[in-house]
């Protein structure tokens, strides 16, 4: 049952996102990141199943992402990330789409609305981007996500709840330094990298 639910949001957000048409979003400079992120984040996403039982360290990269590459082009670059890892890999097909769901496109949906939700109603400023929404959004997006995540498998009999909520809370502060990071670093020296990012926005002469 949970797995079909799974599938079913899975498709929805895909469906979602191309409805966007977000592949026009690459006649550009976000061409570049979108295929570093094909390359790269799919190694990172298989990092459970190379160390030991007991160390299942996961990071998503999915805030990161959106910030990078926005929702809509963001939603089928995890699609193509999973499906490198499900050819690699060693998991089967349902565990690659949970991890689809609750590493990639929650986190992703969930800090598309944090960011809406402070471009909203903070001031458009350099620190609100880069610790607010890259580095605080990101934590709070990874560990709702996570949250998310282990309420649903509580109820169909998983691991104890406040193991595994230390756990997420750990990963997604790591998640946060890594998104905040690479935004500080993007918005220095290649802000065209970032489609959430704008100089006139945040950079404008009367701050």
């Amino acid at each position: 049952m949970l797995n079909g639910l799974e599938i079913a949001l899975c498709v929805l957000a895909l469906l979602v996102a191309l409805s966007l048409r977000p592949w026009r979003m690459l006649d550009g400079p976000l061409l570049t990141p979108a295929l570093a992120a094909l390359a790269l984040l799919p190694w990172l996403w298989l990092m459970p199943q190379k160390m030991p039982q007991g160390l299942q360290v996961q990071l998503s990269g999915a805030c990161l992402l959106v910030l990078v590459l926005g929702w809509p082009l963001a939603v089928p670059v995890l699609v193509g990330v999973a499906l490198v890892v499900w050819l690699v890999g060693v998991l089967p097909p349902e565990m690659v789409i949970s991890q689809l769901l609750w590493v990639g496109l929650a986190p992703a949906t969930l800090a598309l609305g944090i960011g809406a939700g402070l471009r909203r109603w903070l001031p458009p400023n350099l620190f609100i981007y880069t610790l607010g929404r890259a580095f605080l959004g990101t934590a709070v997006a990874v560990f709702a996500a996570g949250v998310l995540r282990e309420l649903l498998y509580r109820l169909a009999g998983g691991v104890a709840l406040e193991q595994a909520l230390v756990a997420r809370g750990l990963m997604a502060w790591g998640d946060a330094f890594l998104t905040g990071m690479f935004a500080a670093i993007f918005v220095a020296f290649v802000p065209q990298w970032l489609a959430t990012w704008s100089d006139a926005r945040y950079l404008r002469p009367d701050q």
